[in-house]
């Protein structure tokens, strides 16, 4: 009986590859794409049918985007991640979804083996293995792409041999999209100066005249744009999308360590979610306390990098999303913004939560809630510890 193997299938190169190199390794294969918002129905069966065709026992495709955004987005915004305060994490967070997916379905098959096709270069051939070792453990992971090292025109000549019919055309930009962003690589990010053209670019800049937004957040989610509410946050999202992106909304390079130690760079349009992490964030310094705001933002950012590099699973994760999850409550109200051709500014928030009340005083300006007095004795035992030991390092130094 064959070795059956579940294989992670984008319907691209290398994964195509991948299918024909496990026929003539006598596999049953059983592919399977999990989709994160970065593809139409119409891909979706498009991929389903070249799978097929390629001679895939099975294959499956999951609907991954509101699972994606309960297990990984919502907590990218709770903590406003940035990496390397630029990034929103598109990409990186997008494979640990799919690789849970994937992990998953090997154990429902009772799999085998499982199989990528990450190169031995980048970030997900460590995301991708640490998941399947983690939630398959005893199942062989094979990665033929990273293994025989091959070259693109190697594959092709490979394919056209086994009588494989596609595009075999590289395209000058290579676009990954996902519902948190998408990446965008060409000959410009393969070294350290140089920005993407415009032509690179997805969305292309159609709005040239400003436009105003109103986004609303209940407990830290966003639940309507422009008072159109939604079911999920996921689709508020994408709506956001559209009207943002074609402003040039959320278009940067971001330059990252790799987990194995090298730095690259890669572009990225990401414009929902910059402006609801600018949103977000600016909603939460109205109503949190400073010490609520200072931990998240450590928290935060420790979670943000153990995510980057693929510990979704640890532990420790629950515990900071709980943290987060808890700062959360009073994160509720209304952020008014104006969008301009590739910029946008937050001008103010509306909530019930504000702290900023004009009832506990003005700041620069009148106060009801203390006196004058009141602030000279604070001030002078809120600084009592530093007067003493200025007062003893003085007397030391008299001696």
């Amino acid at each position: 009986m064959a070795k059956s193997i579940v294989l992670g299938f984008s319907g691209g190169l290398d994964t195509t590859f991948c299918v024909k190199h496990f026929q003539d390794k006598g596999y049953e294969i059983h592919s399977i794409i999990v989709n994160t918002g970065g593809f139409s129905e119409e891909e979706l069966k498009n991929i389903e049918a070249h799978a097929y065709k390629l001679g895939v026992k099975t294959h499956t495709s999951v609907n991954a985007i509101e699972n994606y955004y309960d297990r990984i987005v919502k907590y990218l915004i709770f903590g406003n991640v940035l990496k390397n305060n630029t990034y929103p994490l598109s990409v990186s967070a997008e494979r640990l979804v799919q690789a849970l997916h994937m992990a998953e379905h090997a154990k429902k098959l009772g799999a085998d083996a499982v199989a990528h096709g990450s190169t031995g270069a980048g970030n997900d051939q460590v995301r991708f293995d640490m998941i399947l070792n983690t939630v398959t453990p005893g199942i062989e992971i094979i990665t033929p792409i990273r293994d025989l090292k091959l070259s693109r025109e190697e594959e092709i000549s490979y394919l056209k041999e086994k009588g494989v019919d596609m595009n075999f055309e590289k395209a000058a930009y290579s676009i990954n999209k996902g519902l948190w962003g998408t990446s965008v690589g060409g000959k410009e990010t393969l070294s350290s100066n140089g920005f993407l053209p415009d032509e690179a670019w997805p969305t292309q800049v159609t709005k040239t005249e400003t436009e105003a937004l109103k986004l609303s957040f209940e407990k830290g989610e966003l639940r309507a744009v422009n008072d159109k509410k939604f079911d999920h946050p996921t689709k508020a999202i994408q709506y956001l999308q559209q009207i943002a992106g074609p402003f040039g909304i959320g278009r940067d390079i971001h330059v990252g360590d790799t987990i194995i130690g090298i730095k690259g760079r890669v572009g990225f349009e990401a414009a929902a979610p910059v402006i609801i992490i600018k949103a977000h964030h600016s909603l939460e310094k109205h109503v949190l306390t400073k010490w609520q705001l200072s931990w998240k933002d450590q928290i935060a950012a420790f979670y943000g990098n153990w995510l980057h590099e693929g510990q979704i699973l640890d532990p420790v994760m629950r515990d900071m999303e709980a943290m987060m999850t808890s700062a959360q409550q009073h994160v509720t109200g209304d952020v008014f913004i104006q969008l301009y051709p590739y910029r946008f500014q937050v001008l103010g928030i509306e909530s019930p939560y504000d702290l900023m009340s004009a009832k506990f005083g003005k700041y620069g300006e009148m106060n009801s809630g203390w006196t004058g007095e009141d602030v000279r004795g604070f001030s002078k035992i809120f600084g009592n510890q530093v007067a003493i030991y200025e007062s003893v390092k003085e007397a030391q130094q008299d001696k």
